[in-house]
């Protein structure tokens, strides 16, 4: 019987890390950034598995950088994909809120999902099944996935080995934080012995990196303007990878027209936009998130630039028609 192998990913931003179940129906775990599909396709075959070996694709949650690469495969190769129910529906119904999308201003191509999951499925490949565990927090629809022969667990962006997941409290609910730890507790109870997230390397000591996410949320409790600054670093240091920095003149038109800026600031700074913008420039420069650059803003983490007319076309759910889902 063909042995399985988990093959794990570790990617460069703008896409999410991938994980490979090889096995007699091989699984695909997340799909990066679009304008990578084609590097993420490489790398699958790279590992022995053509894509059209590929059984299933599932996404551990809906974000951009987790599900870019679906509409390459499924449309060239008709792959099934997978998620939660909840982010299911919002997908297949074309939602401009899918994805949140147009609230990050995050371009996605259009997919459908075929397989809707709910917490305690189980997902063959062949030697194995992976149980699906409904872990919310980073987003409702956030899954986790877990295989107990090998103890290995598939946990997205629930938490990293030294980092946490940012929370939208704006569209995934303000009561994220306390799911989040609800689903850290709920993983603290599995055997793990191997872990996977969504960015950074492989965790070896899970229970650690689960123990020190814990921490940090019972931080960000007490001092909830915590959880705002995080999210708001972490997006528009995502803006700044996928549009290759933005030029000084351009800053306050592009921060001003997005939804997650003047939710920010405005709710949870209690400022007018026009006033939050240089707080969170001073902020992403005290913290390291980015820095200026012959008179551009530029992210700090080392990154992989898009194909400028792969940006340029800019596509969001409110721009996807039922024609885009054939295969």
């Amino acid at each position: 019987m063909k042995k399985s192998n988990t093959i794990f990913f570790e990617r460069k931003f703008p896409s999410a890390n991938m994980i490979l179940i090889k096995d007699q129906l091989p699984i695909l775990i997340d799909t990066g950034f679009g304008s990578d599909a084609k590097e993420t396709e490489q790398l699958i075959k790279e590992a022995g598995v053509s894509p059209e070996e590929l059984h299933l694709i599932v996404n551990t949650h809906y974000h951009s950088d987790h599900v870019g690469g679906n509409f390459h495969l499924q449309k060239n190769y008709g792959i099934t994909i997978a998620a939660h129910k909840w982010d299911a529906d919002l997908i297949n119904s074309c939602d401009s809120e899918a994805c949140s999308a147009e609230w990050l201003d995050q371009p996605v191509k259009p997919y459908r999902v075929d397989t809707k999951l709910r917490d305690n499925d189980g997902i063959n490949t062949g030697s194995r099944t992976l149980k699906v565990l409904h872990t919310p927090g980073h987003t409702l629809g956030h899954i986790s996935l877990y295989e107990p022969e090998e103890e290995i667990l598939i946990c997205g962006d629930l938490f990293h080995k030294n980092d946490i997941g940012w929370l939208n409290i704006f569209r995934e609910g303000v009561s994220s934080i306390q799911r989040s730890m609800e689903s850290l507790d709920r993983l603290s109870m599995l055997r793990i012995r191997q872990a996977y997230s969504g960015h950074g390397p492989n965790m070896e000591n899970p229970m650690s990196a689960i123990d020190a996410a814990r921490k940090r949320f019972e931080k960000w409790l007490r001092m909830p303007e915590k959880i705002s600054w995080h999210a708001c670093k972490r997006i528009f240091s995502f803006t700044l990878i996928i549009k290759n920095g933005l030029a000084k003149e351009e800053i306050d038109n592009y921060l001003l027209k997005c939804g997650w800026f003047h939710d920010f600031a405005r709710y949870s700074f209690q400022l007018q936009p026009e006033e939050f913008i240089p707080i969170l420039l001073d902020e992403m420069i005290r913290s390291g998130a980015a820095s200026w650059h012959n008179n551009h803003f530029i992210a700090s983490t080392p990154y992989q630039t898009p194909q400028k007319n792969w940006m340029n076309e800019n596509i969001k759910p409110k721009d996807w028609k039922p024609q885009d889902f054939l295969t």
